[in-house]
């Protein structure tokens, strides 16, 4: 690993077409780093069908109480931290089920710990340390596809039957070749050569925002395209419960927050007693036996 060839990895490339960018103004500049950047999207549409896969396993291991770990090193650590954070107030989960951990620890959030991500021996004792089992799914985050410190732990994840997932940002990544489903969007030169948190970066948060948001969507935690499981941790937030109960059942607004209370604040649980007329511990019931999926409960009710 200590004697990588930096100049063969598509993030290490100089750009040729930033090559006099400390030259510009700073409205030549930003259109040169816009240019760059819509060719993000196009790279990370190559990786569709591997993202899915990914999905799929994480679905299936998250019914058996499974987690999803990210793990990473830099940049794409605190990427990983930052999906792994939303999930629990926009989709109910707990702040176990969806986990991020990165090279030299939370530290490493605020400021960095560069020599960290060569850590292999502390790869595995993070993982370790949050209890990684067979029904778990960590999946490594790197944009050079070579970061030690993930490598180990993909390693030590493999071993213990963990199902494990890449995602990097050049070609025939060795993260790649060691995780069950390797996605690599190959978003070519940086517009400042190396610097990864650039295209590298927008392609990770792009494909962590589809794992997440799709498993989400698979879980039952969207009903149409409305966040039904969201937590009410602040104004916005409840609001936003009272106006999904409002659009689904077509009630007012006072309506929608006396059901609200009337089911413990679950927005799902509000919705199938105003639709079903039915009791709570009933629409509880009906709710349980569809795994949470609200169109199936209201279906079940023949609504």
């Amino acid at each position: 690993m200590t004697n990588i060839d930096l100049t063969k990895l598509e993030t290490e490339v100089q750009n040729p077409k930033t090559l006099e960018i400390d030259t510009l103004s700073a409205f030549e500049i930003v259109s040169l780093i816009n240019q760059e950047d819509q060719k993000v999207a196009q790279a990370v549409s190559l990786c569709l069908p591997q993202i899915a896969e990914l999905v799929e396993a994480i679905e299936q291991r998250m019914k058996k109480q499974g987690r999803l770990i990210y793990i990473g090193a830099g940049s794409s650590g605190r990427i990983g931290f930052a999906d792994a954070a939303e999930c629990p107030p926009t989709y109910g989960v707990s702040y176990e089920t969806v986990q991020a951990l990165i090279a030299g620890g939370f530290p490493a959030l605020y400021k960095s710990q560069e020599n960290a991500e060569d850590d292999q021996e502390q790869g595995v004792a993070d993982v370790k340390a949050i209890g990684l089992k067979e029904n778990d799914v960590l999946v490594g985050i790197a944009a050079s596809g070579r970061t030690p410190y993930v490598i180990a732990a993909l390693k030590y994840a493999n071993e213990i039957g963990c199902y494990t997932g890449s995602l990097a940002c050049v070609s025939n990544s060795e993260i790649g070749k060691i995780a069950k489903t390797a996605i690599e969007a190959v978003t070519g030169e940086e517009v400042i050569t190396g610097s990864t948190r650039m295209k590298a970066g927008t392609a990770t948060k792009m494909i962590l925002n589809m794992l997440s948001t799709a498993v989400m969507v698979r879980l039952g935690k969207v009903y149409n395209n409305l966040m039904v499981d969201v937590k009410p941790t602040n104004q916005k937030l409840i609001k936003r419960s009272w106006g999904i109960i409002s659009k689904i059942t077509s009630c007012d607004e006072e309506m929608a927050k006396t059901y609200y209370e009337k089911a413990d604040k679950n927005v799902k649980l509000a919705v199938l007693m105003i639709n079903s007329g039915l009791s709570k511990e009933e629409c509880e019931k009906i709710l349980s036996a569809n795994d949470g999926h609200l169109k199936q409960a209201l279906t079940a009710c023949g609504k």
